[in-house]
C-alpha cells in the first residue's frame, strides 16, 4: 500500500488511539489525506493547534448519524474506526447509550464505507470482546460480527473490513496506571483482587499493529497480536512501590484474567511470529485470503492473560510506561 497516495479516515480521532494515528500517520507515513471524525470540537481545535499540517481535516460528527460519516467518507480509501464508549461502569449504566454508539454506530460506519466506496475499514476492538460479561464487552463482540460479516456485502463492491483486537493499552484514557499513580500520593491504592492479570501494550504499538493490519487485511479477518501480561501486583510494585494496597473485591463486569483468543476461535486461528490471525467462519461468502505463512495453532489452544509465555517485570513495564 503507498500511503501517500491514499485518503485515511479515523473515526474517535480525537482519542488516544486516533492522536497516535496522526502523530504517525504525519511523521512516518504521509497520507495524501487524513480526516478526523469526533464528536469533541474543543479537542478537535486542541489538534489542530498540535498537528498544523496541510494534509489534515477535521470532521465534527457522531459515528450514530450515517449521513455525516458518508460526507465524511467521500473520497476516502482507508477508515480506521476507533469510536466508542468504552468505560464499563458508564455502559452497564447508560445501556443504550453504549448500544447506540457500539453497535448501531460500527452499523453506520459499515453501510457509509461500502456505499461511498472505501476500500478498507479496520475497526478496533478488545479482549473484552471475548467470553463478554460486561455490555461493554458484549458491544464490542456484536462489533466484531458486524465488521467481519459486512464482507458478505461489501466485497463485491470492493470494501473489506477486519478487525484488530488487543489489550490494555498504557497511556490510554481510563487506564489503572493513571488511577496508581495519583492513588500514590496518598500512601494507598486500591486493587481489586491480588491474583488478576491482564494484558498489555503501549498505545504507539496498537497504532502501529492496526497500521500493518489494514496492510495485510483481505477481508474478514481478526488480527490479535502477541503481548506481554502482567499481574497486578506487579504492577502495582512497579507504579506505586512501598504504598499500602486495600483489597476492594472485584467490581460488577470485571474478570479475574482477560481471553484475547477462546478455544471455540482457536479452530480458525493461525499462529505467526508475532500475531495470532483468526479466519472468519464462512470463508466460502467471499474471497478470504490468509496471509501467508500461519500455522493452525493446537487443539485445545486459548490466548489468556494468565496463561501467557510472556510476563512483564516491574522495570520493563516502568519503561514502556515513561
Amino acid at each position: 500500500m503507498n500511503w501517500r497516495e491514499t485518503s485515511v479516515l479515523v473515526t474517535g480521532g480525537t482519542g488516544s488511539f486516533g492522536t497516535k494515528l496522526v502523530e504517525l500517520m504525519l511523521g512516518t507515513y504521509h497520507p495524501r489525506r487524513l480526516a478526523i471524525f469526533s464528536r469533541d470540537e474543543l479537542k478537535q481545535s486542541e489538534m489542530m493547534k498540535r498537528f498544523s499540517h496541510p494534509s489534515l481535516r477535521f470532521f465534527v460528527g457522531d459515528v450514530r448519524d450515517r449521513d455525516r460519516l458518508e460526507r465524511a467518507m467521500h473520497g476516502v480509501d482507508v477508515v480506521f474506526h476507533a469510536a466508542a464508549l468504552k468505560q464499563i461502569p458508564s455502559c452497564e449504566y447508560n445501556p443504550f447509550e453504549a448500544i447506540l454508539t457500539n453497535v448501531m454506530g460500527a452499523k453506520n460506519v459499515i453501510d457509509a464505507a461500502i456505499d461511498q466506496k472505501v476500500g478498507r475499514v479496520v475497526a478496533l476492538s478488545t479482549d473484552k470482546a471475548v467470553n463478554p460479561i460486561n455490555l461493554y464487552g458484549a458491544t464490542k463482540l456484536c462489533a466484531e460480527k458486524l465488521f467481519v460479516q459486512g464482507n458478505t456485502y461489501g466485497h463485491s463492491r470492493g470494501t473489506a473490513f477486519s478487525v484488530v483486537r488487543y489489550g490494555n493499552v498504557i497511556g490510554s484514557r481510563g487506564s489503572v496506571i493513571p488511577l496508581f499513580a495519583a492513588q500514590r500520593e496518598t500512601g494507598k491504592v486500591t486493587v481489586t483482587d491480588r491474583a488478576m492479570t491482564r494484558f498489555w501494550i503501549r498505545l504507539d504499538q496498537g497504532v502501529d499493529f492496526a497500521i500493518r493490519s489494514a496492510e495485510l487485511m483481505s477481508g474478514g479477518e481478526i488480527f490479535v497480536p502477541k503481548i506481554p501480561s502482567m499481574r497486578i501486583m506487579d504492577l502495582v510494585a512497579a507504579v506505586a512501590p512501598d504504598c499500602r494496597v486495600e483489597f476492594i473485591g472485584i467490581r460488577p463486569g470485571e474478570k479475574l484474567h482477560e481471553i484475547l483468543i477462546s478455544e471455540d476461535e482457536s479452530r480458525q486461528a493461525l499462529e505467526f511470529e508475532d500475531m495470532f490471525v483468526i479466519e472468519p467462519l464462512y470463508l466460502d461468502l467471499w474471497a478470504f485470503r490468509a496471509p501467508a505463512g500461519g500455522k493452525r495453532v493446537p487443539a485445545g489452544f486459548h490466548y489468556s492473560s494468565d496463561a501467557n509465555d510472556r510476563w512483564l517485570s516491574g522495570q520493563q513495564m516502568r519503561d514502556m510506561a515513561e
